[in-house]
């Protein structure tokens, strides 16, 4: 019988539950896919906290990557390899995924990697190619700069010729962020007046880092929140913005990046193609078994890890 990793109230990483469900059925353009491995996010720990509503009972996770077991899309043929994103249910043995959710991994990129890089590599590609097209000579801070996102955000924007300012907690994380190519790594704290002011802010921790980011920024700089993995920041005084320099606050969804199936399978492309010429490394900070997914939220967390954590059924 099929696994998934199901909540049913919300709460903290024990509401997570290891059960069996019954064998998913495909509909009328959906795939049937054997999981090979689960991506862990952010927002997975919002959804079980309640922070993002989701249905419930719901089985948990959004990414994943894995081989079609059976196929009621054209596009798609038993015995491919497909990764997808945004499909509730993914912490799971089998998983139902739309075909409009679901790329082809491509030859050379291994199954881990995919569900490894997708979701956090599109939302890096959106944020440094459309949220802010990064250009050679911007000045970029990168928060969290040794996580799955940030890790990729450095990279890329390194990539574009950006000079790359970056916050992490720990020795270890400074030295996986300066491996990314930061240029300048802090500590959290009163990072603001030890940087010079910069083009763009790309914020994933939230409450904690929002006063500084802000005040990081050159007179028409932009803030970019794109998590709250410190606590979501309160309410904002749009005369903040003009008090530091008539700044620019945007809060991005992945969904308003990828409105079109031409859009998701450009951002794929481009992702899978950093990958394989070397632009784009990935790095896996943590394996876990499916029935350990309280563990592997309770890591990522208390921001004991680096890099993508993993799900493996």
């Amino acid at each position: 019988m099929p696994k998934a990793v199901v909540v049913r109230s919300t709460g903290g990483p024990e509401v997570l539950e290891y059960s069996d469900v019954p064998s998913p059925v495909p509909g009328d353009g959906e795939l049937l896919v054997r999981v090979g491995a689960a991506g862990v996010n952010y927002i997975d720990t919002y959804q079980r906290s309640g922070l993002y509503s989701v249905p419930l009972p719901t089985a948990l996770g959004l990414e994943g990557a894995g081989e079609v077991i059976a196929s009621n899309s054209a596009d798609f043929a038993v015995g491919d390899r497909v990764a997808w994103m945004s499909v509730l249910g993914s912490y799971a043995s089998e998983v139902v995924v739309p075909a409009s959710a679901a790329v082809r991994v491509p030859d050379g990129v291994d199954v881990e990697l995919a569900a490894a890089a997708l979701l956090q590599g599109i939302t890096a590609h959106f944020l440094t190619h459309s949220t802010h097209v990064v250009k050679e000579g911007d000045r970029v801070l990168v928060h969290a700069a040794a996580g799955g996102v940030g890790l990729l955000l450095t990279q890329w924007a390194k990539s574009k010729g950006a000079f790359v300012v970056a916050t992490v907690s720990t020795d270890e994380k400074e030295a996986l962020a300066r491996e990314a190519g930061a240029d300048q790594v802090l500590r959290y704290g009163d990072f603001a007046s030890q940087i010079e002011k910069v083009d763009v802010v790309y914020d994933g921790v939230g409450r904690d880092t929002f006063d500084q980011s802000l005040a990081s920024l050159k007179p028409r700089g932009l803030l970019v929140l794109f998590g709250a993995a410190s606590g979501p920041v309160p309410p904002v005084d749009p005369q903040r913005l003009n008090a530091a320099g008539s700044v620019f606050l945007t809060r991005p969804s992945t969904g308003a990046y990828l409105l079109d199936r031409a859009e998701f399978e450009w951002r794929a492309a481009d992702l899978f193609g950093a990958i394989a010429d070397g632009t784009l490394s990935i790095r896996v900070g943590g394996r876990y078994k499916l029935e350990e997914a309280a563990q592997a939220h309770t890591d990522l967390q208390s921001r004991r890890t680096t890099g993508k954590l993993l799900l493996l059924p």
